[in-house]
């Protein structure tokens, strides 16, 4: 005689296994900010010995929610990838999922959003790559779609919450690092004025340069990639009081500083940014200054999930401090 099919466990078996009421259990998984952390540990535990999954069709029906979450993604950045991947994992460890999308940059993107929104596919938006002009927080702000960002709103007035790096600590420890290593003339090779991020490492390195008492002119600006660079830097390096180090506002930038220096026959020390994984590469073993992504991962959404939560939630903005890892290219640099 066959045995009928266990009953999967459902929010009431939850409740009673805890000694919580339902609305309780429906707190830890959906609102978890309201509930005590001792009670809230205790639930997530049960779920846990139990195996509750909730149902998600039902639960759409009800609530109208899709515990979907829009990202779009573009560009060959592997900080990015990192980002993405510690999004979702604690996407996944909330029963929410990533919805990925491509679309224009800047404000051609909009329609992708909008259809997004027009056909319920997703309860809100998280946002990267953030830059001066950029309308996408604006826009979602003004239609009341809960959204929470990677990158600031470079652009007043600020909407919604977002979560950063400080890249002028950042590229500012990496002027003192150079400075300690006996290095009197650094420069800087950024991108074009008026990227934000950009923006904000160089004024690291400027206000450095001040306190330090250097000159804060050895500085060069071109587009992202590992040619602009080399090209960058080997202008620099003819210049009549070149650079004995530089501190780059990437480590594609670096890379190709690297590059203008071994050419140079110059021991030419370098710091990048962003620790990505072409720093750690033999031969080249880049100094860079590290993001701590998934950190941000983890902030991003839990701020998104507070704001679905409850839509009345404050608006707030992180600000986390970076990291230096030191390697050759700046504590033993070669030409």
């Amino acid at each position: 005689m066959s045995r009928p099919p266990q009953q999967a466990p459902s929010v009431s078996t939850v409740a009673q296994a805890a000694g919580v009421s339902r609305q309780t259990v429906s707190n830890v998984l959906n609102a978890p900010h309201r509930v005590r952390p001792e009670t809230r540990a205790k639930v997530e535990a049960v779920i846990s010995e139990l195996g509750y999954r909730p149902n998600r069709v039902a639960r759409s029906l009800r609530t109208r929610s899709t515990h979907l979450i829009g990202y779009c993604v573009g560009g060959d950045n592997p900080l990015l990838d990192r980002f993405l991947h510690a999004m979702s994992t604690a996407a996944g460890e909330r029963g929410y999922h990533l919805v990925l999308f491509t679309a224009p940059a800047g404000e051609a993107g909009l329609p992708a959003y909008q259809d997004l929104l027009a056909r319920n596919t997703v309860d809100g938006f998280v946002l990267s790559e953030t830059t001066v002009g950029d309308r996408r927080q604006q826009w979602l702000a003004d239609q009341g779609v809960p959204f929470v960002a990677f990158g600031r709103s470079w652009t007043p007035p600020e909407a919604g919450s977002w979560v950063d790096v400080d890249g002028a600590a950042g590229t500012s420890a990496a002027t003192e690092h150079l400075y300690e290593h006996g290095h009197r003339r650094i420069g800087f090779v950024g991108w074009p004025p008026g990227s934000g991020s950009g923006d904000d490492r160089l004024s690291g390195w400027r206000a450095a340069c001040h306190r330090l008492g250097l000159d804060d002119r050895p500085a060069a600006h071109g587009e992202n990639g590992i040619e602009h660079g080399r090209a960058l830097t080997a202008e620099l390096l003819a210049g009549p009081t070149p650079p004995t180090a530089l501190v780059c506002v990437s480590d594609v930038m670096a890379v190709g500083a690297l590059q203008a220096s071994r050419e140079a026959g110059t021991g030419l020390a370098v710091v990048g940014f962003d620790d990505s994984p072409i720093a750690a590469l033999p031969g080249v073993d880049l100094t860079s200054v590290r993001q701590p992504v998934e950190r941000i991962g983890r902030d991003v959404l839990r701020l998104l999930l507070d704001h679905l939560a409850d839509p009345a939630h404050p608006r707030q903005r992180v600000l986390l401090k970076p990291s230096l890892v030191p390697r050759a290219s700046s504590t033993n640099p070669t030409g």
